[in-house]
């Protein structure tokens, strides 16, 4: 994401691994307006929206593409010409930069979808993997988080990223391979919304409106809020605030010295026993024992979510 005039605040993160690049922007812009950025780096571009509104244009590509929080896609180019008009005050973006040869030689072993995309790579063709921009699932937004907050330093924190880039392109070709039609959400003005209920949520993750609450405070009935959201994200209203939860839990474990009672508690649990059954189903092992055996944590295989979900 460029600088310019408009731009208020801008906290980045970049992890430089050689032969890919990872980024992420916080930027609050001052006021609406259009920037541009351009370059000559060829790349595969891993791209995802986090959150806020905006327009862009990407002349190697000759498309425009009108986008809301929680989206992404995949993008090779030989240059760089952007022209953004940021919608909303803040934006939040992800983004993987894979050199072609690493891109192509991942992506020739995978699914259809990657397969088409490598031709045209080894073509030097100007390319995206589908002109209908997919939205982010709860995984992929956990995998994001786990770059964001990785615990490791040195070359295992290289390997971590290495191996969590390469997760995000297996869970972008799944879902890109999936292409299921919206059968409840039909229109832009329906994805805004239900895009605003899971914003709403995430920033209200300890104490979560109602359904019925949360339906007014997007504009739609509790129906369209419930099929819509599973058709969108792939997990029920509940049980993305149930991912939320857990997945905030094990960073707090793990990254501070709070207590399961404390974090009981910041998460919206009612009991630290609540928590702590609810946290033992999920992850396998009670919240007082992650932190002496913090690679033990895994999602028992009956509860664990579909892939891409």
């Amino acid at each position: 994401m460029p600088v310019a005039s408009n731009v208020g605040n801008v906290t980045s993160q970049a992890w430089d691994l050689g032969n890919l690049q990872i980024s992420h922007y916080l930027i609050d812009y001052q006021d609406m307006g259009v920037n541009t950025a351009k370059n000559d780096t060829e790349y595969v571009r891993l791209h995802f929206g986090l959150q806020g509104a905006y327009d862009f244009t990407f002349a190697q590509l000759n498309a425009s593409f009108q986008l809301a929080g929680h989206h992404n896609n995949i993008m090779y180019s030989d240059g760089l010409e952007l022209v953004i008009a940021n919608k909303s005050k803040r934006i939040e973006t992800f983004g993987i930069n894979m050199e072609t040869n690493t891109f192509v030689g991942i992506a020739q072993k995978g699914n259809e979808p990657l397969k088409r995309l490598a031709d045209k790579v080894v073509n030097r063709e100007n390319a995206i993997l589908a002109n209908e921009w997919q939205t982010n699932t709860f995984r992929i937004q956990s995998v994001i988080n786990e770059i964001i907050h990785c615990p490791y330093t040195d070359n295992l924190k290289d390997l971590f990223l290495f191996s969590k880039s390469i997760e995000l392109l297996v869970l972008q070709a799944e879902l890109y391979e999936e292409e299921k039609p919206n059968l409840c959400v039909k229109s832009r003005q329906d994805k805004d919304k239900l895009v605003a209920a899971k914003e709403i949520i995430t920033s209200r993750m300890d104490s979560p409106p109602s359904l019925n609450e949360l339906a007014k405070l997007v504009s739609l009935n509790e129906y369209q809020l419930k099929r819509g959201f599973k058709e969108m994200f792939g997990t029920t209203v509940f049980g993305h605030i149930h991912q939320l939860r857990m997945d905030h839990a094990k960073r707090l474990l793990l990254g501070t010295s709070k207590t399961a009672k404390e974090i009981a508690y910041e998460t919206g649990y009612s009991s630290p026993q609540h928590f702590s059954k609810a946290f033992k189903k999920e992850f396998g092992i009670p919240p007082q024992g992650i932190r002496n055996a913090p690679d033990f944590t895994i999602r028992p295989e009956n509860d664990a979510p579909p892939l891409g979900q």
